[in-house]
């Protein structure tokens, strides 16, 4: 009995201490991170006026950065694995932060021809191009920080811990909304630059800077970090190698081609992009939806202020909904309920019209309920999913599942086209989306979940 309480007493010790020591930085890593891919949706209210910028361009903009993000994003998480956490995350940090401040370059390059072929202006096709290599820069971060998780934390204690990362997401808009609104209003016409190009030069730099510290601070894996003492990694090993033993029958083994032919997977990119449709949507529209509730044109700080409402009480859920799964484990009506709450969420905002109240109440709810879903859907697929097979399979149900990013905004900015600014039709489109998201959760939660691991 008292090895017993000694064994549990380190084990408690070396999580504890491993949370401590990367939670916090994996956070900072995310919300610099975030901010750089969403920033865009805060620029865009005085870009787009500025470079004449339709909607369906910048819907198509916003979302493209998802193909390159699709591409790319399998083979870097397979590279990951290969070559480390910690250098493989730097260069992708260090590359999207480059990539991020040539934005305020975006109507400096001529492509004379090319851009033509493809009918659009110079600028048009940077914008683009831009958003692509972004996405293609990006790949393999957040899959890649899901599966650096499960090398420290088995299931049981992993939903509380990506939950408290995730909630990178709720801060980098709750922080960065009136940041980058401030940016664009203060710093407007400083050094002769537009506020908008400030905004990508100031908020691209600490991803840069971000990245070097990974290289100077991010352990491998357990047996890497020198925080832990022989004991306290010898706990963390061992709790790993139980909760791997617990997902699979002996002696079952399989390859990374496994999890690409394995329904499973698909099944979950599927839900995955539900959710990821609606949750793009929201987020790279919600500047336009609250300066379009009746704020002056040119108070973008404004704006910002407001933004904190729905990702403040996102960020709060977040936390509360990815504990309560962990201290019920219990993650398929925690996920699904989740989606069918960000599907109420957009039925408030297809019913609410340019109303503020309901509108904001709507936002609200949307944002809570894709990102209480994000902090409870990654157990789904760690819990079938290990070795090899997780870092293909979890970086496949993410590359697919970010395709929504690519749609969701696109889909907005081509029916508020069509409907002289009016997005009520696509409200109900995305709540559509949610709704057979929800019913995909619980059908394969309770199903193919069931099947044996694989490795």
């Amino acid at each position: 009995m008292a090895s017993e309480t000694t064994t549990e007493s380190v084990e408690e010790s070396a999580y504890g201490k491993a949370a401590r020591k990367l939670i916090p930085f994996l956070f900072i890593c995310y919300v610099v991170a975030f901010l750089d891919r969403v920033n865009v949706g805060f620029a865009k209210l005085q870009m787009a006026p500025e470079l004449q910028f339709s909607d369906p361009v910048y819907g198509f903009g916003a979302g493209i950065f998802f193909i390159g993000y699709f591409i790319f994003e399998v083979p870097s998480n397979v590279i990951l694995e290969k070559v480390g956490a910690r250098a493989w995350i730097a260069r992708i940090m260090i590359t999207w932060g480059l990539i991020s401040t040539a934005f305020m370059y975006v109507d400096q390059i001529s492509w004379g021809w090319v851009a033509q072929h493809f009918g659009c202006t110079d600028t048009e096709f940077t914008f683009y191009v831009l958003r692509f290599l972004l996405g293609a820069a990006e790949a393999g971060f957040f899959p890649g920080i899901i599966l650096y998780l499960t090398y420290w934390f088995p299931d049981h204690r992993r939903t509380k811990m990506v939950a408290l990362f995730m909630t990178a997401i709720a801060v980098s808009n709750l922080v960065g909304s009136p940041i980058s609104g401030g940016i664009m209003q203060y710093m407007d016409g400083a050094g002769g630059l537009s506020g908008w190009r400030w905004l990508f030069l100031l908020e691209g730099i600490p991803s840069i800077l971000v990245g070097v510290l990974v290289l100077m601070v991010l352990p491998n894996s357990p047996r890497d970090a020198k925080w832990l003492n022989n004991e306290e990694r010898d706990a963390i090993l061992s709790a790993l190698e139980r909760d791997k033993a617990s997902k699979a029958p002996a002696g079952s083994k399989h390859n990374l081609m496994s999890a690409f032919t394995d329904i499973r997977v698909w099944i979950l990119a599927a839900i995955y992009f539900s959710e990821v449709i609606c949750f793009y949507a929201l987020t790279f529209w919600m500047p336009t939806i609250i300066q379009e509730l009746g704020i002056d044109k040119k108070d973008f700080l404004k704006v910002g202020l407001i933004s904190i409402v729905p990702w403040g009480l996102a960020a709060v859920f977040m936390v509360y909904w990815g504990a309560h799964s962990d201290k019920t484990r219990e993650r398929r009506w925690h996920a699904a309920g989740a989606l069918f709450m960000a599907m109420a969420g957009l039925i408030v905002l297809a019913l609410a019209g340019k109303s503020p109240l309901p509108a904001i109440v709507g936002l609200s709810i949307v944002a809570a309920g894709t990102l209480g879903f994000a902090a409870t859907f990654w157990s789904l697929p760690t819990a079938f999913l290990t070795g090899t097979a997780a870092a293909g399979g979890i970086a496949l149900i993410n590359s697919i599942g970010n395709l929504g990013g690519h749609f969701g905004p696109d889909l907005i900015g081509r029916i508020r086209a069509l409907n002289g600014g009016a997005a009520e039709a696509a409200f109900w489109s995305l709540a559509a989306f949610a709704f057979v998201g929800a019913l995909l959760t619980l059908w394969v939660s309770r199903r193919a979940l069931a099947r044996p691991a694989l490795d």
